[in-house]
């Protein structure tokens, strides 16, 4: 099955306090956003595709040595706008997407084989890497049928009810869709919510309620879907890397 792979790098990054785009920021000497073209590379995607936005001609400059292409959102209205500026990139393609996060470099290449061809096995439409937390705070929180455990939708902690706000299995940012029901569903999506944005987790209450198979599969070590929003995470981040896991480069089993 054809594989690309969507990389979301276009914030700002307010909470580092720093004009540099989040991505760019060095852990252990590498920019973050390395960490994850890296990693993407070892699935041996068709196409790579990196959203720029805030500095973009940095961002771009700084994966120049990377197979990629690279597509502006400007201006920045949410993650499901970001996707919908790879949809020219994409027009011609027939596959799966995967998609990552820029400013997530501890997600290994195994974790996302893993993820990948659970996907295939449940023949899913979409499927969400997901994790289990003592504290959900800030996180989307993922909503499962009570019999089949597939995922009925994703919803945003600022969004959430009180009884949402209990589940403790959150959205990691990273999914695979079948390429078509992507970009049909984000021509569906709204932006009548809190931040006024387009949501990319609205795409999974979309497809489940056109019966789509919405499928989540859960990372065993939590600490891989950490993002990087902070000073003080870049510097637990940089610790985690450091570690023998994060500095196995395995080629991929994916054919």
């Amino acid at each position: 099955m054809p594989l690309s792979i969507l990389i979301m790098a276009a914030g700002k990054g307010t909470r580092m306090k720093s004009d540099l785009p989040k991505v760019l920021h060095c852990a252990n000497g590498k920019p973050v956003i390395e960490y994850v073209l890296e990693t993407a590379g070892r699935l041996h995607p068709d196409k790579t595709v990196v959203i720029v936005g805030h500095h973009a001609e940095k961002v771009r400059a700084a994966t120049r040595a990377y197979q990629v292409i690279t597509v502006l959102q400007e201006p920045q209205l949410g993650t499901g706008h970001a996707v919908m500026q790879a949809e020219e990139s994409l027009k011609s393609f027939t596959g799966e997407v995967l998609i990552l996060s820029g400013d997530a470099p501890l997600v290994r290449t195994a974790t996302l084989e893993h993820l990948i061809a659970f996907h295939r096995n449940r023949k899913a439409a979409a499927t969400v890497l997901t994790a289990v937390l003592d504290d959900p705070s800030g996180y989307g929180r993922i909503i499962r049928a009570p019999v089949s455990g597939n995922i009925l939708k994703i919803v945003e902690h600022r969004d959430a009810s009180e009884q949402e706000l209990l589940v403790n299995e959150i959205n990691s940012g990273v999914y695979v869709f079948d390429a078509e029901v992507l970009f049909q569903a984000l021509g569906e999506i709204r932006s009548d919510n809190v931040q006024g944005e387009y949501y990319l987790t609205d795409v999974i209450g979309i497809c489940f309620r056109k019966g789509e198979t919405v499928c989540g599969w859960t990372v065993g070590v939590a600490d891989e879907i950490r993002g990087i929003n902070t000073p003080e995470q870049l510097q637990e981040a940089e610790e985690l890397l450091r570690r023998p896991e994060y500095n196995t480069a395995s080629p991929s089993s994916l054919s």
